[in-house]
Formats: structure tokens, sequence, C-alpha cells
């Protein structure tokens, strides 16, 4: 469908809906008989047979086939210019009209400050200024901010306006960002609630212990274990304890850590494949393609069996050197489990709620339900119980020791206490001295030197703390938490502070309040904020390069590399995905894009959903990939493993994580195009 307007009669620069402007320029003008059939007096091959539905005082003429026609006649009758153009913008073919597809100055512009926000996500820099009463402060340009950044300099120069704004916060094309920012904070929000009250320490505490002083057997066990805490929990909560706990095994078992970690970071992110709740760009696929929940699961359960067995299979050859996982590990005492469950009536609580959600959305799934309607009340009701429990362990003195606040912090408003009280009377480092102070053998206090496992992540906030001496692959000795909290404190020592009397008042309240409800003023800070203005941002550029014109150029040559057959799609989407996941501003970035590609194309009903399945393979292996910045999880990981003193280069990041992608990228693709030849044969 698509519609013909006289140069004569509209001005260049005037676009509607999404329909390219310059189709004015292309098109030819129509002569339409009595009987509604039309002489086409220039360069008639280039369009198919359309019916012409009339003509309107504004000069344009309105063509379409039998869909929509009672929409575009009303339309002409009523001499609604806007509505014309908008009902035949709607089902615009850019493969039927390639010559519309022209970039100007205003696409070049847009596609560059795009490519220059992707850049500063993956690598971010921050820069000092003085501020008046503020002092000598740095300013980050980081996946927070630049993208920001880049919609306001887009909006400044008029290569977008507040449609594109308004419909990348609400959606087009059945997608809604704020649907999935609600389903996925709710969901993080039961997650890490539930991993606050220590289940996931008191899990891997059990399979250390099943696992002995084997070493593969004990790197098996790893493995199959975080596989499916990840397909359950998603890959967020399972990397924030997952990593806190391996540092620290590694450590007191004298591991080189980097296969363990390597090892757990790609069975998180390859999981979270199979749910569909298991990542955000899962969402987006759902939503983008129309893909119903439990089909989801159904389409993706191979591949990620495939997936998660190849890619074990590449981790063990790249470390089978006895030097990286030994035959026999220094023999540990026993980890006890219950030592580090901090609450187990909380733990059964927030798995029953959990396990209820995920069973009530498969239920709903069928009744075309949005999902964030079934999960929001779910964490409802999971922040009512935190808040209650707490008070009711608060005011009955169930609450430990450790949770609340020492006299002295009250006094002088310091945190380093707090800090170093949590470090040293958490329940996991507590066993991990406990097991490893063996008879004969003094406890290696080197072991522990660490900050505290309880996280308040930002992956947005300053510089991690970390030892100028610390080395790949190992942790430094020589930094311990009391130098650490001292860092920062020097540094603010420099600066005014700006009503300090408040500062103080405000930290003596979030004291008071993190000893009365310690569950939910844990998880606040570990909640993914940073997601908020990424995505939004995000679905906005986005929305600004499908207004210049670049979502059509990209699918046009989508639909001619592939020439709209299945199995070729299959490999272009999938391979394209797992490149743009490093280049695009995260899978979360790169998946937003491609959806809109895809469904740009035009392509069957059948290649379409071929093609969102491969982006869903894409998407979540995808993060196991060359660059940190391939997904958000890599970026918290990366800060984690920084806080505990352990530096892992990008280059060995890329080097471990190369043949894991390429085998799972071959198997996993390879699966979809099975199932698709078996789906559609």
């Amino acid at each position: 469908m698509g519609a013909v307007i006289r140069k004569n009669s509209i001005g260049g620069s005037v676009r509607w809906g999404t329909l390219p402007r310059t189709l004015i320029h292309v098109f030819c003008t129509q002569v339409v008989d009595d009987d509604g059939e039309k002489e086409k007096k220039n360069d008639s091959s280039r369009r198919p047979s359309i019916n012409v539905l009339g003509e309107s005082k504004f000069d344009i003429l309105v063509l379409g086939s039998t869909d929509g026609s009672v929409a575009l006649q009303k339309a002409v009758e009523l001499r609604d210019l806007e509505v014309c153009i908008k009902v035949a913008a709607r089902n615009y073919d850019p493969r039927r009209y390639p010559d519309t597809l022209m970039i100007s100055r205003f696409s070049i512009v847009t596609l560059v400050f795009f490519i220059i926000s992707i850049i500063l996500v993956i690598h971010p820099f921050s820069f000092p200024i003085r501020l008046p009463y503020i002092g000598r402060r740095r300013v980050s340009l980081n996946l927070t901010t630049a993208p920001i950044l880049t919609i306001a300099l887009l909006w400044a120069a008029q290569c977008l306006g507040p449609t594109q704004i308004r419909d990348g916060i609400v959606g087009t094309d059945g997608v809604k960002p704020y649907n999935i920012l609600i389903l996925f904070f709710s969901l993080a929000y039961m997650a890490i609630t539930l991993d606050i009250t220590g289940i996931l320490q008191a899990a891997a505490f059990w399979v250390s212990n099943k696992g002995g002083s084997h070493g593969w057997k004990l790197y098996f066990y790893f493995y199959v274990m975080l596989t499916i805490l990840s397909v359950v929990l998603g890959n967020d909560p399972v990397i924030l304890s997952g990593t806190v706990f391996l540092v620290y095994y590694t450590n007191a078992t004298s591991l080189e850590p980097t296969p363990w970690l390597m090892a757990e970071f790609a069975a998180a992110n390859t999981a979270s494949m199979v749910l569909f709740l298991g990542n955000p760009t899962n969402v987006v696929i759902c939503e983008g393609f129309l893909i119903n929940n439990v089909a989801f699961t159904a389409y993706t359960i191979l591949p990620f069996l495939a997936c998660i067995v190849t890619c074990f299979t590449a981790l063990a050859l790249q470390f089978r050197d006895a030097k990286y996982i030994p035959r026999k590990l220094q023999k540990t005492g026993y980890l006890n489990p219950r030592g580090v469950l901090r609450d187990p009536v909380g733990a059964w609580v927030g798995s029953i709620l959990l396990g209820s959600c995920l069973v009530v959305i498969i239920v709903v799934s069928f009744f075309n339900v949005d999902v964030w309607m079934i999960t929001l009340p779910f964490a409802v009701a999971k922040f009512i119980w935190d808040l209650s429990w707490d008070h009711f362990r608060y005011v009955t003195g169930r609450i430990p020791r450790a949770q609340q606040p020492e006299e002295g912090q009250e006094k002088d408003g310091s945190e380093a206490g707090a800090s170093n009280a949590a470090s040293s009377d958490d329940p996991m480092l507590s066993e991990f001295k406990r097991a490893m102070t063996l008879p004969g053998q003094g406890e290696r206090k080197e072991t522990f030197n660490s900050t505290s496992p309880t996280l308040n992540d930002n992956l947005t906030g300053g510089a991690p703390k970390e030892s100028p001496s610390s080395s790949p692959g190992s942790t430094s000795p020589d930094v311990t938490p009391d130098k650490l909290d001292t860092i920062p404190e020097k540094s603010e020592q420099s600066n005014p502070v700006l009503f300090p009397n408040l500062q103080r008042r405000i930290k003596s309240i979030h004291r008071s309040l993190l000893a009365h409800f310690p569950t939910f003023f844990i998880a606040l800070p570990r909640l993914p904020f940073g997601l908020v203005p990424f995505a939004f941002s995000q679905f906005i550029l986005i929305e600004a390069l499908d207004h210049q014109g670049w979502i059509d150029v990209f699918a046009r040559w989508l639909a001619i590399a592939s020439k709209g057959e299945i199995h070729p799609c299959i490999w272009l989407v999938g391979v394209l995905g797992v490149v743009l996941c490093n280049i695009a501003g995260t899978n979360i970035g790169a998946t937003i894009l491609l959806t809109k590609i895809v469904r740009a194309a035009q392509l069957s009903s059948e290649t379409t959903r071929a093609a969102g399945i491969a982006l869903a393979i894409a998407s979540n292996i995808g993060a196991v990939s060359f660059t940190f910045s391939a997904s958000l999880a890599g970026l918290l990981w990366k800060t984690i493993l920084e806080q505990k003193g352990i530096k892992i280069k990008q280059r060995t990041f890329a080097f471990w994580n190369l043949l894991p992608i390429f085998v799972m990228t071959g198997v996993g693709l390879g699966i979809v195009s099975a199932e698709m030849a078996v789906l559609y044969r």
C-alpha cells in the first residue's frame, strides 16, 4: 500500500507518520477514470497493480489494496490528508518502492550521533569540572548519560521531535518500553530479595560439599547449579551472588579464578534464553514479534540445551590444563549451608511467590494479558511481606546484630564501621574462615581481605575501588577494607560539602531504616536503575533512526540479502545479533534495532517468526562475547570483580569467550534452522 502525492502540492520537508518524505519526489501523477482504473503516465513498471480509491481536494491519490480500504475511503471522503498518509504508511513496503529510500543530511547526522553514543557506552570516560559551591567533580559519559545527551543534541538539531520521544517511551508496533521495564523490575526485586535471604549462597555451599576435592567434578556441579538458577531467576541475581562466592571460594582453595568465573558468566547468560522473563531482550522479542510466552520457551529450549552443552565442552577444552582446574583440590572443611541462610522463612516465602508468579504468567499467556499486570502485584506482595516480616524480626530481636548500626556510627556519620562490620560478620565470609582454619594450619588472612559481599552496586556510579597492584586473575592482599574506605573520604575532604548537617541527618535516617528493614534497603541499590534511562534512550534513538529513514534502508538490505527466505534470514539475523551486541550498545540496543529492522522488512510471517527466534538466541549468547558492554550483566560482573581486587582485561575476556561464542552461535542457529525446517516444510 502506498500514497501518491504530487510534488507541487506539499513541500519536500513535510513528513506524515512513517512514510518517507521522498515519496513525493518519486511517485508519478495518476489519472483516474470513472471505472476506477488507472493510467500510468510515468515509469509504470515500477509499481504493482493496485486499486485507486479516490482523490481528495488536497491533490493526493491514495492507493491501496483491499486491506484498510474502508479506512482509506473514509479518510478520502472526509478530505483528511493526515489520516490518508498515516493509513497508507502503516502498510508501506520499501521493497516495492526502492527509489523512495533517500538519505538526507539530517539522516547522516542522526546516524553519526547514534554511533558516537554507542562508542561512549562501550568506552566510557570522565573529565573533571569545577562547579560553584560544589567544587571539583568528574562528569562521566557512559551508558546512562551518553544516550540522553545524544537525544538532546539531536532534538536541538531538529533530527528528532516530540513524536519520536513519545514513541520511544510509549512504544510502537506492539513493543511497549514501559511494559518491559515494569516487568523486569518486578521480577528483579523478587529475585534480589530472595537472594538476600542467602538461598543462593546456601546452594553454592551444598554443591561445594557434594563436589568435595575433585576438581572437574566440582567444576561441572557449579556449572549445572548456575545454569539451573539462571533459568529460574535470570542472570543478574546469579551474577551478583555467584561472582562473590566464586571469588571467596577460589581464593580459599588457592585456585585460578579465571576458569570458574568465565564458566559462571557463560552459564548465567546462556541460560537466560529459556524463559521470556530471563532477560529484557526476551521481552522485547516476544512483544515485537508477537510470540506467546510458552511458545517462546518451546522454541528456545532445544537451542538452549545444545548451547549449554557445547559451551561447557568448549570451556573444558580451553581449561584442560591442570594449572586451571586441578584434578585434586586442596582439602577444605565442611561448609554449612544453613550457616549462610540468613532468613529461612523469607527464603521459603520468596520462593513460593516467585514460583507462583511464573506459573500464573504461563497460564495467562494464552489470554493476551500484559505480563506486567501479573508481575507487579506479586512484586508488591513481596514488598509488603518484606517490610512486615523485617518489622516483626526487628521488634522481636531476630535481626542479626551485624545488620544493625554501631553506636559510633551515629556520632561521626562514618560508614567505614558499617562496612568493616559487615565484612567481618558476614555469614558467608565467617563460614569460609571457619572451614579453612584446619588443625595445624593457621588461618590464611590474606584470603579474606576483600570488600563486603553485601553489594551496593551502581553500574553508572563512580569508579570501583581497586588496587593499583592488582593483576589479572589474582587478588591484592595489600589492600584491606580499611584502606579502601579511606580513599573516597580523602577525595571528599578536598571539596566543600553542601549542607553537611542535612547529609549527616539523611545518613542517620538511612542507617536506622537499614537496621529496621534490611531486606528492602539492601535490595534497593542492587536494582538495575541504570537500565531505565538507558533502555528508554535506546528506544528513542532507534525511533530517530526510523524517522530519518535508516530503518527502511537496513530493512531493504536485509530483504535483498535474505531474499525473504527463512534459513538465510535466520543466519543473517543471528550472526548480526551476536556482532551488534558488542558494537550497538549492549544486547538490549542490538535487540531493539534488529526487531525494528526485521519488522520493517515486510517478510513473510514464517520468516519473521524464524528471525525473532534467531534474535532471541543471539541476544543471550551474544553477551558471552568480546566486550564487557555486550550486556548489562557483563558490566555488572566486571564491576564486582574490580571491587574484589580482580581485574580481567578486555583482551583476556575476549580470548576465553572466543571459542564458546563461535560454537554456540553455530549450534544454536543450526537448531533454530532445523526447527523451522520441520515446522514450515
